[in-house]
């Protein structure tokens, strides 16, 4: 049996995107580019590399959860490097409260995360401004922080944000202290740490320094105060201070924001004229319905590389009775993900849960139902309305309501030569709320 089924397992889990840097996780890559709408990626690269190596230039990417961002924000990472950029790429999960951020926070993760990276290289830079900021800090918080006047940036920052994660109201107290000071922290980070590190990086023969903020599209989506939801305040109301970094950035953000009223403004003020670039869903389908055939074979291929990564593709597919008992079971699967990246793998991962390979019809049968109740359970009939319009418009609007749809994974985003359209999750499809639906507009129509 040519089939690794421990390496298979690894490859096959759904929570840990590729990382293109390392060879080994290359052999499992799938470029989807051809059926997504365009080389998003090389787009984003060519902007810092060709265009504007020099000018700091800041970028947003969006698309779903799980479509595979983070995966090519690696390869972007990987590519920039060979390309000698010094890349600095987070997952702001892992350093932000995303139901609580706010622009400070992101500034100071950033600033964080940038002298961690510097220092693991032997560049050592101690902004003057926050020496005697975290002393003020410490001051008003009145909060007792081990903070030597010697420690690095990275280490000061690490322990004050550390301290706050644990307290809500620790944190809104300096938020409130560090707010007023929004214009000096981003001139300190600029001047004293940004300015300073792409001198000392090209001095090392680097080209500059690229941030890649990862994540960031999961900031919750709930209603301020002041009516706006936190993205729009983050990143069209504050958009102008994140932009200030002096380095290039590529930010993530919500996808929900790409179809808010205020768009126009996202694309001016956070993305400087620039719209966002968008990573869809892989068809499988078309607008009308007919599987989509270039989509559906490039899905087919990353199921088998994960299977046989170091087997031709050409070959994979006299591989396929190695996975399943037929073709037409993988294609179950892979007609079912609705192209969906992360929900493919956690469907075969499911499977392997279940029994070895060949996996049956049965045990993929079993796996999807699965699926389908866990997704359909949390639909409340407000939210079936909303499905049922965009499944007859091919539309999402930019209403808050509609944030969810996308953010549960209950419509899929595509893009084709005629340009966007959206459709229900074909998981979703098959319920029975959704085909008596379905039914009922049938009759109507007749």
């Amino acid at each position: 049996m040519l089939l690794d089924l421990e390496r298979f397992y690894q490859a096959c889990n759904p929570s840990r995107p590729l990382m293109m840097g390392n060879a080994a996780d290359r052999r499992y890559y799938i470029d989807f580019a051809s059926v997504r709408g365009g080389k998003i990626i090389e787009a984003l690269q060519r902007t810092i590399t060709r265009i504007s190596p020099d000018v700091p230039t800041c970028q947003l990417f969006t698309g779903h959860l799980g479509c595979g961002k983070s995966t090519e924000l690696l390869r972007l990472q990987a590519e920039l490097e060979e390309q000698k950029f010094h890349v600095v790429y987070f997952e702001s999960t892992h350093v932000l409260e995303m139901a609580d951020v706010d622009v400070t926070d992101i500034l100071l993760a950033i600033a964080g995360q940038v002298s961690e990276s510097l220092e693991a290289i032997k560049i050592r830079i101690k902004p003057s401004y926050f020496a005697k900021l975290f002393t003020e800090v410490i001051d008003f918080m009145q909060t007792p922080i081990d903070l030597e006047y010697e420690a690095e940036l990275s280490v000061g920052i690490g322990k004050i944000t550390a301290k706050t994660k644990e307290s809500p109201q620790l944190r809104r107290r300096l938020r409130d202290y560090l707010e007023p000071r929004t214009g000096n922290i981003l001139q300190s980070i600029n001047k004293e740490l940004l300015e300073r590190a792409n001198t000392e990086l090209k001095a090392l023969g680097k080209k500059g320094l690229v941030v890649i903020v990862d994540n960031l599209d999961r900031v919750a989506i709930r209603p301020l105060p002041s009516g706006r939801s936190l993205p729009e305040y983050l990143f069209i109301q504050r958009g102008e201070q994140l932009r200030k970094l002096n380095c290039h950035v590529v930010y993530t953000i919500p996808l929900a924001l790409t179809f808010s009223n205020d768009s126009a403004e996202l694309q001016q003020r956070l993305g400087g004229g620039v719209a966002p670039k968008v990573l869809p869903m892989i068809p499988v389908r078309s607008r009308s319905g007919e599987v989509y055939t270039p989509g559906l074979t490039l899905m087919r291929q990353m199921v088998l590389a994960r299977a046989f990564p170091d087997i031709h593709s050409e070959q994979r597919l006299n591989l396929i009775t190695e996975v399943f008992d037929s073709a037409e079971t993988l294609d179950r699967l892979c007609l079912i993900s609705g192209g969906h990246v992360r929900d493919l793998l956690g469907l075969l991962y499911d499977c392997l849960r279940e029994e070895d390979p060949p996996f049956d019809r049965d045990c993929v049968e079993l796996v999807i139902q699965r699926q389908r109740d866990y997704r359909a359970n949390p639909i409340d009939p407000h939210e079936w309305e909303l499905i049922f319009q965009v499944v007859q418009q091919q539309r999402v609007r930019g209403d808050i309501e509609y944030h969810t749809l996308l953010r549960s994974l209950f419509v899929f985003e595509y893009r084709d030569h005629q340009g966007v359209w959206f459709a229900v999750n074909p998981v979703l499809a098959e319920t029975q709320k959704f085909q008596s639906w379905l039914n009922e507009n049938r009759k109507q129509a007749s």
